[in-house]
């Protein structure tokens, strides 16, 4: 008889108020503008973004990464 063993990772959705306008700044060597993750995450390991009218995901890994997703 063989053991199965199923793990089942479940994400609570907390719902985080809109965040107070952040300046967005360009350093005089990039001209891209640059949004600190802190200021758009507000502590949340998950953040949805309507792009579009599509969803999409951005999270925090384990590693401290970021990926986005659809």
């Amino acid at each position: 008889m063989r053991s199965i063993i199923v793990c089942i990772r479940i994400q609570m959705k907390q719902h985080i108020p809109p965040a107070p306008a952040q300046p967005i700044t360009a350093s005089p060597a990039s001209p891209r503008p640059r949004v600190d993750s802190a200021a758009l995450l507000q502590g949340a390991a998950t953040l949805e973004i309507d792009h579009g009218g599509q969803l999409y995901l951005l999270r925090v890994t384990r590693e401290n990464k970021l990926i986005l997703t659809k």
